[in-house]
């Protein structure tokens, strides 16, 4: 348990001043191997995950998205598809790491007349008020230090009738494959990590910040106390991760 001034890093507590630097540190750490690691972790399922959020976006040529802890651009990618060329895709990260290595992929395939790169942290968004026909945020909403304050801030630059989608990993249902997730995320996936990206410890980082976050109805919950209206969640996997869908109204 937290108290006001400290707040999770994994099973640590660390002064709330500190996890961003923290999960910075992680995240520079891993960059350079962050999508062969996601192929290998979940077995390629991350790419149909992302297929399903970008088809439950409602995202039409000519709108303008927003895609937090972006990351390498997997997302970009597919809504640069999607707006064309009257439309506009922001692709933020807060880590710069992360934002080059996005750059440098979306370049190399020749993917960005539409898409812009802006270094942003999540819990202030540094754009004016009702901007984005959608806002997405794929596997980065654990590692923000405030969630209520980074949901508000997303809240806020969406246009009414506006669409937020959080793709996030969750909480299992099912007794017996939550123990085998246990196993694979605690055993198994840092030895990856330390294999792959040559850092375990950066993996045994991302397991336990999966089990400190919000199961389902709980994120649920504070998508609504954020303001948005028909807050909605799809299991995937058997709940192994969840895609959490708001409006704006």
């Amino acid at each position: 348990m937290s108290d006001d001034k400290t707040t999770d890093f994994g099973y640590q507590q660390v002064p709330i001043d500190d996890k961003a630097d923290r999960v910075a540190d992680v995240f520079h750490s891993v960059a350079a191997k962050y999508d062969i690691m996601n192929d290998l972790m979940s077995g390629g399922a991350h790419r149909i995950w992302k297929r399903f959020t970008v088809e439950l976006s409602g995202v039409r040529p000519g709108h303008t998205v927003l895609d937090i802890a972006g990351g390498t651009g997997d997302l970009a990618l597919k809504f640069s598809k999607l707006v064309g060329d009257k439309g506009t895709v922001i692709l933020a990260d807060i880590n710069a790491s992360m934002l080059a290595v996005g750059r440098d992929r979306l370049t190399d395939q020749g993917a960005i007349n539409n898409i812009e790169f802006v270094q942003a942290d999540g819990q202030s968004l540094p754009f004016a008020d009702n901007s984005f026909d959608c806002i997405t945020i794929a596997f980065g909403l654990r590692n923000i230090t405030d969630k209520s304050m980074a949901l508000a801030s997303m809240y806020r630059v969406l246009k009414p009738g506006g669409r937020l989608l959080v793709l996030e990993f969750s909480k299992p249902g099912n007794a017996l494959l939550s123990k085998l997730y246990d196993t694979y995320s605690f055993q198994i996936l840092p030895r990856m990590g330390q294999l792959i990206a040559k850092d375990s410890e950066s993996y045994r980082y991302l397991a336990e910040s999966i089990r400190m976050h919000p199961d389902q109805e709980t994120l649920k919950d504070m998508i609504a106390d954020a303001g948005f209206q028909h807050c909605t969640y799809h299991n995937l996997n058997g709940g192994i991760v969840a895609l959490h869908r708001g409006t704006k109204t």
